[in-house]
């Protein structure tokens, strides 16, 4: 080992595994996809295939340090140490998640399945990885920062966000709030308010976008249509289905947050409201009557090795 430097590998178990632990054996599996016409080859492929690349960096990273292999439904209880090296071998969606739960450490992205990943955040192939770490060592690496999001309650919860913050109903209902922004407010009813990152831009956002146009029939926003850069200091929320009556209206349901700024939502909601981050339901605060929430650009900033 050349250094005494920790290595967190971090992984999501493969869709194989996630269908035997569902059925309890691979035999239970593999009988209820073919039930359904479907083989569980791709899914044994996609898992060899992965356990091979997982297991040679491993193998190869024990050569420089010592290696904890971390997977990711312990994240939001693993202590990391400020001089952990940390390496994300997966989709781009647990770059994400892995991100919002360090401080300062950056993130050494592998894409271990070029074929099946779209890897816009995961710049690195297995073959890279050893050589990426030893610039990280010497501090010859490029990083990214990247700007986060926040939100925080009356009742002292909080959360970050990577990507997006969704705040409305956890069902396919109506949420009612107050919303306010740069000293103005309306009451509105809506099916939810996506909060977008720069990161996260090019996901939820865009879809929204996109829905946007081909409603109005034009391009909606085209400056925006690609996402806008990962470090903007700035976020964007928008409205989704907002509904216009006597009582709600309409004219704040897209716009800006900037850094220094907050939106400001108050739930009018007896029950079943909901605030989550970058798809996580289950690590959630609720939304409900008396509950303030503030959204903002969060002081913390990630970091991504990108080159």
């Amino acid at each position: 080992m050349i250094t005494d430097r920790k290595i967190v590998l971090i992984y999501r178990k493969t869709r194989l595994v996630e269908l035997k632990e569902k059925y309890c054996t691979l035999g239970q599996a593999k009988f209820y996809l073919e039930h359904l016409g479907e083989s569980i080859e791709s899914y044994q492929d996609e898992h060899d295939r992965f356990e091979a690349v997982l297991k040679k960096l491993s193998n190869d990273f024990s050569k420089l340090a010592r290696v904890q292999l971390l997977e990711r439904s312990f994240l939001p209880t693993y202590k990391f140490s400020h001089d952990d090296l940390v390496v994300v071998v997966g989709q781009d969606g647990l770059v994400a998640n892995t991100m919002k739960y360090l401080n300062g450490q950056a993130i050494v992205a592998v894409n271990p399945l070029p074929d099946l990943f779209d890897g816009v955040l995961l710049p690195f192939l297995a073959s890279d990885a050893n050589s990426i770490l030893m610039e990280l060592l010497m501090s010859t690496v490029k990083l990214s920062d990247i700007t986060l999001a926040e939100v925080n309650t009356n009742l002292g919860q909080s959360l970050l966000s990577v990507n997006d913050i969704f705040i409305g109903p956890k069902s396919h209902t109506s949420a009612r709030y107050k919303i306010a922004i740069d000293n103005s407010s309306e009451e509105q009813s809506s099916s939810g308010i996506i909060v977008s990152t720069g990161l996260g831009s090019t996901g939820w956002f865009k879809s929204i976008l996109a829905g946007a146009s081909g409603i109005a029939g034009r391009q909606v926003r085209s400056k925006l249509s690609n996402g806008f850069k990962w470090n903007s200091p700035y976020l964007y929320y928008s409205v989704r289905e907002p509904f216009p009556s006597s009582v709600t209206s309409c004219k704040k349901i897209f716009g800006k947050v900037n850094k220094g700024k907050e939106l400001i939502l108050t739930s009018r909601m007896a029950e079943n409201g909901v605030i989550f981050s970058d798809g996580i339901e289950s690590d959630s605060i609720e939304f409900n009557a008396g509950t303030t929430a503030i959204i903002k650009v969060s002081s913390k900033v990630g970091l991504l090795v990108t080159g």
